[in-house]
């Protein structure tokens, strides 16, 4: 990644704090290296790559369905849900930029059902297309953005991430997918552990 986002990732900073010094072309380049880096972890996947159910013991997902809240996840279903939190922050982004103020609900997310997404292409395709809407809602960006524009969030959430301005917004978004890179590229080692397996049966 072009910007070190371990003090973010290691909880030592806020959004807030952290992108107070980055420019729209930053959080462009951001976005370009974080999408870049997946699909560099996924090029020698096949369909069956994608939707390989990986051992996780950690898994531990209460939003999850019913039976699903400790799966393993496969590639498929981390990519439907990292590029949907970065577009959530991205979409609360272009709103706060333009200085309108937005309320802790109603969420601006959509998360592509995962079992939906089957193939290798698929995958590729769902990351594209989040680059695409991520950078448009830089673009929707005004010259000069109204920084001092804040969300309105419970006390709760404040104290746990701080306040979300525009850049702020986009930053947590992703700095939520940053977090998952480590596990698509344990999923990643285990598809291509099983594969070696399999060829030498």
């Amino acid at each position: 990644m072009p910007i070190n986002f371990a003090p973010l990732l290691r909880n030592e900073v806020k959004a807030i704090e952290f992108a107070k010094n980055l420019t729209v072309d930053d959080l462009r380049t951001a976005t370009n290296a974080s999408i870049d880096l997946m699909l560099d972890m996924i090029k020698d996947l096949d369909d069956a790559g994608v939707t390989f159910d990986p051992v996780d013991p950690l898994a531990n997902d209460p939003h999850a369905a019913p039976d699903e809240e400790h799966i393993g996840w496969s590639i498929a279903h981390l990519i439907a849900h990292v590029t949907a939190s970065s577009e959530e922050g991205a979409a609360y982004s272009a709103i706060l930029a333009r200085g309108i103020v937005y309320p802790a609900a109603p969420r601006l997310r959509y998360e592509t059902p995962w079992r939906d997404i089957k193939t290798k292409k698929q995958c590729v395709q769902r990351l594209e297309e989040s680059r695409r809407m991520r950078l448009a809602c830089l673009d929707i960006w005004p010259d000069v953005p109204h920084l001092d524009i804040l969300r309105e969030l419970s006390p709760r959430y404040i104290e746990n991430n701080g306040e979300m301005n525009a850049p702020a917004a986009f930053i947590n978004g992703l700095k939520h997918e940053l977090g998952h890179h480590d596990q698509m590229r344990e999923v990643v080692h285990q598809v291509r552990a099983s594969n070696v397996a399999a060829a030498a049966d």
